[in-house]
């Protein structure tokens, strides 16, 4: 059985049991496999597509067996058929033609999709368990009342049975949000598209008692008193009695205080930093240097290249 999901129960009456009850572990593990739901639905859905639009090509359409006028002379654009598409009345292209789109699961993703789908509704809280109703004859009125009582007369119930019965499916027939069908033959789309999901306690099998359901009315709220009679007379209630109108007394801001001018300090010189005396070094430095190589260049005599001999 399973610890984390128990749900309400119902008697054959409409009538909530003092009990909750534990659903077992399969098919209620907890888990919920959203992309296995996804693919179940989506494979649902094309499933019951007929697949049987058909539209004509100019092959299919009758008529355009000549040209309607020659291919030169007429100084109109060249055409070979009234039933070409770009004519009114002609063939269609890339219409639909019939086709089967059926899409076919692995059973064990259908199995977990379904799994899930139980789970999540049992996670919500969507999910009660009833006792097996005993139908004698087809009502309509039987049906509605009980769930009325449940408090599901206006959603959309899917109801499971544990086997086929005949007499409460004709009472539900009626009704147009509300569907039957077997424990055995539920499938993902109708327990996704339910708000709300029964299930009779035969098709569960045996179900152990879980926690005391409480089911107490929330405590009604109190209207505010309004503090003077001008509020009560705004809001539509009345002012408690003794209450009078009294202004409230305003209270005076004090005067804000003079600030005194704030004294400018002197500036300060920007030093110049280490880095930059360096360079300033350097490049005196390097001047000099220069300076004395081209003085020293001055004061050497000029040499004279030794030349050939005249004869």
């Amino acid at each position: 059985m399973s610890d984390l999901l128990e749900v309400v129960a119902y008697t054959a009456a409409g009538e909530p049991r003092a009990r909750a009850v534990k659903l077992p572990s399969e098919p209620f593990d907890g888990r919920v496999h959203e992309a296995a739901m996804h693919d179940a639905v989506k494979a649902f859905l094309a499933n019951q597509r007929q697949g049987t639009a058909k539209t004509k090509t100019r092959g299919y359409v009758s008529g355009g067996n000549q040209k309607p006028w020659k291919q030169k002379g007429t100084g109109r654009a060249r055409q070979g058929s009234i039933r070409a598409p770009n004519w009114p009345g002609g063939g269609t292209v890339f219409g639909p033609v019939p086709r089967d789109y059926r899409v076919d699961l692995p059973r064990k993703v259908r199995r977990l999709a379904l799994r899930s789908a139980l789970n999540a509704r049992a996670r919500e809280r969507a999910l009660s368990v009833i006792a097996p109703l005993g139908f004698a004859e087809p009502k309509t009125r039987r049906m509605a009342e009980l769930l009325g009582k449940l408090g599901l007369a206006d959603r959309k119930v899917l109801l499971l049975t544990s086997e086929l019965n005949p007499n409460v499916a004709l009472s539900a027939r009626n009704l147009r949000n509300v569907d039957v069908k077997r424990w055995a033959d539920a499938n993902t789309y109708d327990v996704l598209r339910a708000e709300a999901v029964l299930v009779e306690e035969s098709a569960l099998g045996t179900l152990e008692p879980g926690a005391e359901v409480t089911l107490e009315a929330p405590a009604p709220k109190r209207p505010k008193q309004p503090r003077t009679e001008d509020e009560g007379r705004r809001t539509g209630a009345e002012a408690p009695v003794g209450a009078e109108h009294k202004p409230a007394a305003r209270k005076k801001a004090p005067a804000p205080k003079a600030k005194a001018p704030a004294r400018k300090a002197p500036a300060r010189k920007a030093e110049p930093r280490p880095a930059a005396k360096a360079k300033k070094a350097e490049k005196l430095a390097a001047k000099a240097k220069k300076a004395e190589q081209r003085a020293a260049k001055a004061k050497k005599p000029a040499t004279k290249k030794p030349g050939k001999k005249k004869d």
